[in-house]
């Protein structure tokens, strides 16, 4: 796969160029994943803070997650796609909420593991062998 990668919201005002593979890729079925993605579960890249560029104005939105932690979602104003999400404690862990769509090779972004999946929906099914985690990996 060649980078940079680019990618945007779904009107287009909030882009952003990859310029290196994901750390990891992971599946996470918790609840709140379940809400923002009106799915299953979401995908996330971790990607770290040097390795892209947003461009366009975003908005965020805070929640404390189950650790405590805080988790910020930058999203787009317009149209309401969420981005990305951070830790103000690990500003260098960018996890982007990926939209894969209409990429010539989607396999960089495939789950490498399936996580929160005590949460799972009761008809949703994980690929036979891959890595699970019941709570947070």
């Amino acid at each position: 796969m060649e980078f940079p990668i680019h990618g945007a919201c779904q009107c287009g005002q909030v882009t952003y160029e990859l310029l290196a593979a994901p750390q990891k890729v992971i599946a996470c079925h918790c609840q709140e994943c379940q809400k923002l993605s009106s799915a299953p579960f979401s995908v996330t890249a971790l990607v770290s803070a040097e390795n892209i560029r947003f461009s366009g104005e975003m908005k965020e939105w805070h929640r404390v997650a189950e650790s405590g932690n805080t988790n910020v979602a930058k999203f787009c104003p317009d149209c309401g796609v969420r981005i990305y999400h951070v830790d103000p404690a690990l500003p260098d862990a960018i996890k982007l909420k990926l939209k894969p769509a209409g990429l010539a090779d989607d396999t960089l972004f495939a789950p490498s593991r399936h996580i929160w999946t005590s949460e799972q929906l009761s008809w949703d099914t994980i690929p036979e062998g891959m890595p699970t985690v019941e709570k947070q990996a």
